[in-house]
């Protein structure tokens, strides 16, 4: 089979490899039919994830059909269409008995990163009654793809922030998991979204979309005076951080109102700090962490009751003949793409 590995001085290449094989009685082979390329995976080949194994099949979110089941998976048979989780979790240990499967002890970030990833025509799913979710009838590969990962995140971002009924939630970083985080907020009560990014054609996306309220281009307008002005000069009662800079993680905890909650779901480069002094007395509360994706059924139900849509998300589609060419169109993310999916 074809697949895409990364190589320890930052290549890509497209290789042929064995179709994987069961090893585990928990495992799943998986047919690839639609992936994509995560902001993750340029962490990987610019070697900001230690963990991550050079020579392994790149990727981690993706949807397909199972080919193939071990004797221990019983959620699951040959046929099935499904769409993966971006973690892997044993759905036993201590962490994922209280829904943290981030910090599953049997698995956590292996996909596209310590083991063979989705970026081929086939993929080996590990735990795979937990890691694989079946799709409703009426929900397609496309429909589905994000779930896993991308939806999750957004999700996990919004919830972080115990949106109440009317809440006034501002979301920085207007990318794909900022817009999910938006449409996941309404979704769960939200009276007004506050869209902050400094592309204004994703802020388009998102006011064209529905997504949003109201947009500011925080690179051309003082935010803080703008959510002030908005919010009786209280601030934001939950605000997503999905940017990930140093000036996107201060504004983060100046746009928030005193004892709002400050969801953090970006991946930083480098270490930030909390300014404790500046912001004393503000009882604040934050919220970080990698995405905890235990909900993929109940958003795989909102997009086939139509409550939530990400098929927008989707910029491009591309094949895995030229997923090489989708990296360097990727990385540069200009005229306001957002995700290419690679089919089969």
């Amino acid at each position: 089979m074809k697949a895409l590995i990364w190589n320890k001085d930052g290549t890509l290449e497209l290789v042929d490899k064995p179709i994987p094989q069961i090893t585990d009685p928990n495992d799943a082979i998986v047919k690839v039919t639609m992936s994509s390329i995560c902001t993750s995976d340029l962490h990987i080949i610019s070697g900001c994830v230690p963990k991550a194994i050079p020579g392994t099949v790149l990727g981690h979110e993706f949807v397909g059909e199972v080919v193939e089941t071990g004797s221990a998976v019983k959620n699951l048979k040959a046929g099935d269409r499904v769409s993966a989780n971006c973690e892997t979790f044993c759905g036993e240990c201590f962490f994922c008995k209280r829904g943290y499967i981030n910090n599953c002890i049997n698995g956590g970030w292996k996909l596209g990163c310590s083991i063979d990833g989705c970026q081929a025509e086939y993929v080996r799913v590990p735990y795979a009654n937990t890691g694989l979710t079946k799709l409703p009838e009426n929900v397609t590969y496309k429909n589905a793809l994000f779930v896993g990962d991308i939806l999750a995140s957004g999700y996990f971002g919004a919830e972080m922030c115990e949106v109440k009924k009317g809440d006034t939630i501002a979301v920085i970083g207007a990318g794909p998991v900022g817009l999910c985080a938006m449409q996941c907020a309404k979704l769960m009560g939200a009276g007004k979204i506050i869209a902050i990014d400094i592309d204004e054609n994703r802020l388009k996306i998102a006011k064209d979309n529905g997504l949003c309220d109201v947009i500011i281009n925080s690179s051309l307008h003082n935010t803080l005076d703008i959510v002030l002005s908005m919010t009786d000069n209280r601030g934001a009662d939950g605000v997503v951080e999905a940017a990930g800079t140093k000036d996107t993680f201060r504004l983060s905890w100046e746009i928030a109102r005193p004892n709002a909650i400050v969801g953090i779901v970006a991946m930083y480069e480098e270490s930030q700090i909390l300014p404790l002094p500046d912001m004393y007395g503000k009882n604040l509360t934050f919220k970080t962490g990698g995405v905890d994706a235990v909900h993929s059924r109940k958003l795989l139900e909102y997009i086939s009751d139509d409550r939530l849509n990400t098929d927008f998300l989707i910029s491009k589609e591309m094949k895995l003949s030229e997923i090489k060419d989708a990296y360097k169109i990727f990385a540069n993310k200009g005229n306001g793409l957002l995700k290419i999916a690679i089919t089969d």
